[in-house]
């Protein structure tokens, strides 16, 4: 029986945070084998068999697993009673255009979709809010990981103080060679260079030197300008491009592929059902 793989993170008690890898679901070539976004061009029955193995795995009715239609900006969701009593067709338009999800309600799994972009998670373990944010290279330089904090303060009254965070699985810094117009992006929003970007040879195999930006380094000082503690932030070692094989990356795979799903999930006794 196929069973998908998840790649766990340790946030708090009664917390079940993951990334999907491509093992273990009913989707073949480059969305093989566990693929659940249906804005890639995967076959729609192996979408939908997929998502039921991850809704069973978390204990979770299939209403329950939310994900958005990202379009790389800014846009914070609020999953709450209200958006749940929704009909489908009416959750799928405020999920239109959206690139974060939050949320208080236990039972509730939201998550973003990711192919070589950034996904962060967030869980205060005092108010008991879960957030999940995808954080491209856009998202990045529009600072959402910074507004969906800025969310869940104005939403729920998080203290940043008490937030853990988790950036996932994404393109490392080594292998993300960029031109100079996405450094220029950067340098206009006002990242220290210095400490974001450094050149490496050319892929193409010329004399030239092209810049290369850490994502998931732009993300950490998003979450330590906030007020998040250093000490509560963990970043993945993970480079889905080098590590493409167990991970989606639409820079080696092309953007008609499969993606990670990275989610998070609050109740009692998730985390000792899928370990």
């Amino acid at each position: 029986m196929k069973h998908p793989i998840l790649h766990l993170y340790t946030m708090g008690e009664s917390v079940t945070a993951f990334s999907s890898t491509r093992q273990g679901g009913y989707s073949e070539g480059r969305y093989g084998e566990f693929n659940i976004n249906r804005y890639c061009g995967d076959n729609e029955n192996n979408i939908r068999q997929n998502k039921t193995l991850l809704c069973d795995l978390l204990g979770i009715r299939d209403e329950h697993l939310i994900m958005p239609h990202q379009v790389h900006e800014t846009e914070v969701v609020m999953v709450d009673d209200n958006f749940l009593q929704q009909s489908a067709d009416v959750r799928q338009q405020q999920l239109e255009g959206v690139d974060a999800l939050m949320t208080n309600i236990p039972g509730v799994c939201i998550g973003v979709s990711t192919a070589d972009c950034i996904p962060v998670l967030l869980f205060d373990p005092i108010k008991r809010i879960a957030v999940a944010i995808h954080a491209g290279w856009r998202g990045t330089t529009k600072r959402i990981v910074e507004k969906s904090v800025d969310a869940m303060i104005a939403a729920y009254g998080c203290s940043p103080q008490d937030v853990v965070a988790q950036i996932g699985p994404g393109i490392h810094i080594e292998s993300f060679e960029v031109g100079d117009e996405v450094y220029e992006a950067f340098h206009k929003e006002g990242f220290l260079m210095e400490s974001i970007s450094m050149k490496y040879p050319a892929r193409d195999g010329s004399s030239i030197e092209k810049w290369h930006i850490n994502l998931p380094e732009c993300n950490r000082q998003q979450l330590l300008s906030c007020g998040i503690p250093y000490s509560q932030i963990t970043v993945s070692e993970i480079c889905t491009y080098q590590q493409h094989e167990r991970f989606f990356s639409a820079r080696r795979l092309g953007i008609n592929s499969g993606r990670i799903f990275t989610g998070i999930y609050m109740s009692c006794d998730a985390a000792a059902r899928i370990v």
